[in-house]
């Protein structure tokens, strides 16, 4: 059997390029019943016996983390462990934060996480940046040897490097069903040495010759959450009939190269630029695929299958926006269709107070509001009005020297306030925004195109001196809430 070649991380993390994701534990579970952590765990030596020693679980993922803790005691060494954190939305605290790497300590009995991957459920609370600072004090002092990042979109993971938070990867959904990856973040985590970690590049099991020539399943032959999600993205990217036309074009690769279709799947993204490893999901002790899974590795596409594949990806209808985002907006991509099964609710992103005219402020926190006196947003009836607003998380300045990935911070904090106030982005009818640098308008308008290319406010883009040390770009905002009825 080929042994699976590696890719290092960091200067002591090196993980399978197949790494054996754990997910399907939670829904070995969905019954209520936990799985038997010895069994589950024995389940787990064949995979490192063919060289697949790493294995990627969560916070969330049932009882996967103590499974791999048990797994741990009996295991050999060279065995890597990677874990999640996906925290309620809101602020929380730095003690909230120390809690939840001790809750995965202890469950995966070792005094340092071999790599701990972040998810943020939204960039427009800030809170995302408190807990990755929090999560790098924890990496200083041991308890984490390498932070990771899940779900995030490129400027966000942009936004992450060029503030100084020193991750090694970014675990994303990437398959010949959805692209998105190749969209802009392979090349920014091949550029920054990132390595990215895809999941779903068998759609759940979607691309393999169960499903070819099949009629389209209903939700009884929907057997997994994986099924669930991943029939979804097939739906969005034109349906089953479009589906099966990408299904005949893996098919035929895979008989003419004398592999299975999940090979031909998964060698394809291997193969993309940034691209460190594949996560495929495991029934742990219910069935594996270990001898077909590590053959990925025992062939190369050549010209006319990679030509052919594209051809056939790209009849698909793109799956709409960035990395992550199936997660943060419509249409949410998941097993239940909604962010029901994740999250109760969201709250305001900044505190809110009101007057005794029912006039309404949300405040960031900046030490530039205490100081010259303003709110970071002032709602007026159906107005709100956001001010000049830079990079600045508390006294940090987020986004370093790059104009975009400030620009990025400069919008989220813009729809934070907006959003406190009873708003959305899509409402703002005017922005505002001014560069020290004309040689930064580029970059800081694609940021803004990206957040604004579908609701087209008014805009002024000017060059100006701005006031304080680093900041290459400031930005304001107007917007109208509601239905706004002509007089008349």
């Amino acid at each position: 059997m080929t042994i699976p070649p590696r890719h290092t991380l960091g200067s002591d993390l090196s993980i399978s390029r197949i790494v054996t994701g754990m997910w399907q534990i939670a829904d070995m579970e969905r019954d209520g019943t936990p799985v038997d952590p010895v069994e589950t765990a024995e389940a787990m030596k064949p995979y490192v016996d063919a060289g697949l020693t790493t294995f990627d679980m969560a916070d969330h993922y049932g009882s996967a983390e103590m499974v791999a803790g048990q797994h741990r005691g009996v295991a050999a060494q060279n065995v890597q462990y990677l874990t999640k954190w996906v925290p309620e939305p809101g602020s929380g605290s730095e003690e909230q934060v120390r809690a939840a790497v001790q809750r995965s300590l202890d469950r995966l009995g070792t005094d340092s996480l071999d790599l701990l991957q972040y998810h943020a459920w939204r960039y427009s609370d800030p809170a995302w940046l408190d807990h990755l600072f929090w999560l790098d004090d924890l990496r200083q002092q041991g308890l984490i040897r390498h932070l990771g990042l899940t779900n995030f979109d490129t400027e966000h993971l942009r936004v992450v490097l060029r503030s100084g938070i020193p991750v090694v990867s970014n675990q994303v959904s990437f398959s010949l069903l959805d692209r998105r990856g190749a969209h802009g973040m392979t090349e920014l985590c091949e550029t920054e040495g990132i390595g990215l970690l895809a999941f779903g590049t068998v759609a759940g099991g979607l691309l393999t010759e169960r499903w070819l020539g099949a009629k389209a399943p209903g939700p009884e032959s929907m057997e997994t959450w994986s099924h669930m999600k991943y029939r979804r993205f097939v739906e969005t990217a034109g349906g089953w009939d479009a589906f099966q036309g990408l299904l005949s074009t893996v098919d035929a690769v895979a008989r003419r190269l004398g592999m299975s279709m999940a090979n031909v799947a998964t060698r394809w993204v291997l193969d993309q630029p940034g691209v460190a490893a594949v996560i495929i999901g495991a029934r742990l002790g219910a069935s594996d695929h270990i001898e077909d899974n590590v053959r990925a590795f025992d062939f190369e596409l050549d010209d006319r299958a990679r030509v052919e594949l594209a051809e056939a990806a790209g009849g698909l209808d793109a799956i709409p926006g960035d990395c992550g985002d199936e997660y943060r907006h419509a249409p949410f991509l998941t097993a239940s269709g909604d962010l029901s099964h994740h999250v109760d609710s969201f709250p305001d992103p900044y505190p809110v107070r009101a007057d005794e005219a029912g006039r309404a402020r949300a405040d960031s926190g900046t030490i530039w509001e205490e100081l010259a006196g303003f709110s970071r947003g002032f709602r007026v009836g159906n107005r709100i009005l956001v001010s000049g607003t830079t990079a600045t998380h508390g006294s940090r300045l987020i986004g370093g020297n790059d104009a975009g990935a400030q620009a990025t911070f400069c919008l989220d904090k813009i729809q934070g306030a907006i959003e406190s106030l009873g708003g959305s982005l899509e409402e703002v009818v005017r922005t505002r925004v001014y560069v020290t640098d004309a040689g930064d308008a580029e970059a800081v308008s694609r940021a803004h195109g990206r957040r604004f290319g579908r609701i087209r406010p008014a805009n002024t883009l000017v060059q100006a001196g701005l006031i304080g040390d680093g900041y290459l770009v400031e930005m304001e905002a107007e917007a109208v809430v509601g239905d706004v009825k002509a007089e008349g």
